[in-house]
C-alpha cells in the first residue's frame, strides 16, 4: 500500500516488508590507523529485512553479517581480523542488528537497535537518511538508504591494543559504520 505523502511528507513512501540487496548494498566501516589516516573496509556477505509501517516511527530492521566475509583490501590484514585478537569468527561468526525504534531528533531520523558483535549486545543509534522508493526496469519496487554511526571496540571486548612510542595506538577505540543499503519489496 502507499502511503500518501501528506501522511509521511516523504514522496512515494510505502509501508511494506523488505529484502536487503547484497549486490547493491554495502555494509562498510573505517577505523584510524597509527593515528595518521584510516583503513577502511566492508562486509562482502550480509543480509537482512526492512519493515516500513504507515508511521515510519514504526518501521523495523533486522540484518545478519557474515563477520569471514571482511574486506579492506589487505589478505593478511583480513586475517588478523578474523582471528581471536579482534572478531573472533570460528566462535563467533556473524554480527547482528535487531532495531528496537525510531525516532526524529533535531530533523533526521534515527534508527536504535541492538547491536550484537562477540557474544555483546549493546545498543547502537544509526542515522539515516532515504532516499526514495522507486519502480525498477523489471516491475520490482525499490528503496534506498544510507545509515551511519559509530561504535567503540572495546564495548564489543575487541581489546587487542598495540601501543605506538608517540603515545597513541595503532588501532582506534572507534570505529565509523557507513551502510548503503538497496532494499527489494517483498
Amino acid at each position: 500500500m502507499t502511503t500518501a505523502v501528506t501522511e509521511t511528507g516523504i514522496p512515494g513512501y510505502v509501508a511494506a516488508a523488505w529484502t536487503i540487496d547484497p549486490v547493491h548494498s554495502e555494509v562498510g566501516f573505517s577505523v584510524r590507523h597509527m593515528m595518521v589516516s584510516k583503513v577502511r573496509g566492508r562486509f562482502t556477505s550480509f543480509s537482512g529485512q526492512i519493515v516500513t509501517t504507515e508511521d515510519p516511527t514504526q518501521s523495523s530492521v533486522t540484518a545478519e553479517i557474515d563477520l569471514g566475509s571482511i574486506s579492506t583490501g589487505h589478505e593478511q590484514r583480513d586475517e588478523h581480523i578474523k582471528s581471536a585478537d579482534f572478531f573472533e569468527v570460528e566462535t563467533y561468526p556473524t554480527m547482528t542488528y535487531s532495531s528496537t525504534g525510531i525516532k526524529v531528533e533535531d530533523g533526521e531520523y534515527v534508527l536504535y537497535g541492538d547491536l550484537t558483535l562477540k557474544g555483546v549486545t549493546r545498543t547502537v543509534p544509526l542515522t539515516l537518511e532515504l532516499h526514495g522508493f522507486a519502480t525498477d526496469p523489471h516491475g520490482g519496487y525499490r528503496a534506498g538508504f544510507t545509515a551511519t554511526g559509530e561504535i567503540n571496540r572495546r564495548d564489543f571486548n575487541i581489546n587487542t591494543n598495540v601501543p605506538m612510542a608517540n603515545g597513541g595506538v595503532v588501532v582506534a577505540d572507534k570505529i565509523q559504520l557507513h551502510l548503503e543499503i538497496e532494499a527489494v519489496k517483498a
